[in-house]
């Protein structure tokens, strides 16, 4: 009688066979039956009519992407609104943030973070929200982000659920940071783990890598891959079954993200978008950020290695980038709008082809052991789906521009830009400031800065308006370490 394992391992053989990547078992007769498991488990998750299609558009066909002639700088909400806008939506934005905050009252938006990736980059053993990223307390970024949530849930009246993107990698370690800290203050049913999906490495030649003898070589697949696990984890259903209809998506490598903006919020219900971005203003026209841009009328990102040095570069005639508005991934989506774009049962995004070093095995030429190969150049094709490309195939968006100096604090790099050092620094300062505005006196250095280190908690003030009501110091003295 055949074993359960030998069923499957013959089914695997015969859809290999039909798609040319049976070299995925070679190894198999060496695997213990809890390796064997896991490879026929990896093998049997692929849908390899649409690994084919994948592998001829991008592996074998190398996409290349043309500027159309009708690309156009995309229009954006400024952060003051111009007449028009004050006509509709009053002079400081008043009407769009009394919408946004009646959707938070109504418990009607979630959060959702990003948070698949590690922090290898900084010299961190852990998943990314574990990182410490309190100027002066060295809180997590999960902590901060559930100040966040925990504050907005105060001032609003409302429960807010977080939805938290991990990966196969950190899943399980992530879910037990959130047990240790025991969910920062959070319900634990209001916590919502979900994990993202893989997509194998593929060959230049076309052939699925092996990682190991047992396993294939998987990666993440891109940001865009969140809105098919939110889908498929029962996360979408779960918002449906709590009412909420708006999802704030966020990235983990940003603890200055205003999650609950009143005022995206606002803009986004009034003018009925289903996917809205915030922009801000690129400093130089090669920064390393998506471009909003129109493309026949759709909006659509395209990649600063794809916008043309002469586009990039082009200026009005008030001396601004023409091509303006950079993208910090910071989004919202209707619940709605993202079950659409699972509707056919493939989330309905394209994919993007990275060329990538991929360590894998091969067998040796003339025998069937195995070689482990240490590229040091390109030898394989990762493929990714991004969030932003679900813009074009809105109804309607709407984006709004930001201010960098008040929302983004990326801790990307162990040093320079983008580090740890730079963040708590931009931190620290826009603490400076709100405290500032409240009628604290802030002492300062000769070249303007802050001369203290100063964090303010979200639990203590989501906006610097709301410091009017806290009893504040007079005076952060020089050399000061303080939490407020």
């Amino acid at each position: 009688m055949t074993s359960d394992g030998d069923k499957r391992y013959q089914r695997a053989m015969r859809m290999l066979g039909e798609h040319g990547q049976e070299h995925l078992l070679k190894f198999y007769g060496e695997l213990s039956e809890g390796e064997r498991s896991r490879l026929l488990g990896q093998i049997e998750a692929i849908d390899f009519s649409q690994m084919d299609r994948l592998i001829e558009t991008y592996v074998r066909n190398k996409p290349v992407f043309e500027v159309p002639a009708n690309l156009e700088p995309a229009p954006f909400f400024a952060m003051t609104p111009d007449e028009k806008t004050r006509t509709q939506y009053g002079a400081g934005y008043e009407v769009a943030k009394a919408a946004g905050a009646k959707l938070l009252r109504e418990g009607k938006v979630a959060a959702m973070v990003v948070a698949g990736g590690s922090g290898t980059r900084l010299g961190w053993n852990g998943p990314k929200g574990t990182y410490p990223a309190g100027p002066v307390s060295g809180k997590p970024l999960f902590e901060l982000f559930a100040e966040q949530i925990r504050g907005a849930m105060k001032k609003f009246g409302a429960t807010i659920a977080w939805y938290v993107m991990t990966s196969p990698a950190n899943h399980a370690e992530t879910q037990a940071f959130f047990r240790k800290h025991d969910h920062f203050g959070l319900n634990e049913a209001d916590v919502f783990f979900f994990v993202q999906g893989t997509m194998p490495a593929i060959g230049l030649d076309g052939k699925l890598l092996l990682e190991t003898k047992g396993s294939l070589a998987l990666s993440a697949d891109g940001h865009g891959g969140s809105l098919k696990a939110l889908y498929r984890s029962g996360a979408i259903a779960d918002m449906k079954k709590r009412g909420v209809t708006t999802i704030s998506y966020f990235q983990v490598d940003n603890p200055m993200v205003k999650i609950f903006d009143t005022l995206f919020l606002g803009l986004h219900a009034t003018e009925r978008s289903r996917m809205s971005s915030k922009m801000i203003s690129k400093e130089f026209g090669k920064e390393k950020l998506g471009n909003f841009c129109l493309i026949d009328g759709k909006l659509t990102v395209v990649e600063y290695s794809d916008l043309p040095d002469e586009l990039a570069e082009q200026r009005l005639a008030n001396g601004r980038l023409r091509f303006e508005a950079g993208s910090p991934a910071i989004h919202l989506l209707e619940v709605g709008f993202v079950e659409q774009l699972n509707a056919g049962g493939e989330l309905a995004l394209p994919f993007h082809r990275a060329d990538k070093k991929v360590s894998c095995v091969n067998p040796a030429p003339g025998s069937g052991a195995a070689i482990t190969i240490q590229p040091d150049k390109p030898n394989g094709v990762k493929l990714e789906q991004f969030v932003f490309d679900a813009l074009p195939l809105c109804e309607r968006t709407m984006i709004l521009q930001t201010d960098r100096a008040e929302e983004i604090a990326f801790i990307k790099n162990a040093e320079g830009d983008d580090s740890p050092a730079t963040s708590k620094r931009v931190q620290s300062e826009r603490a400076a400031r709100w405290l500032e505005a409240a009628g604290v006196k802030v002492a300062r250095k000769p070249d303007g800065t802050a001369d203290a280190v100063i964090e303010l908690s979200a639990l203590t003030a989501l906006c610097a308006c709301d410091l009017k009501n806290v009893k504040l110091p007079g005076r952060i003295e020089a050399g000061a370490k303080v939490v407020i």
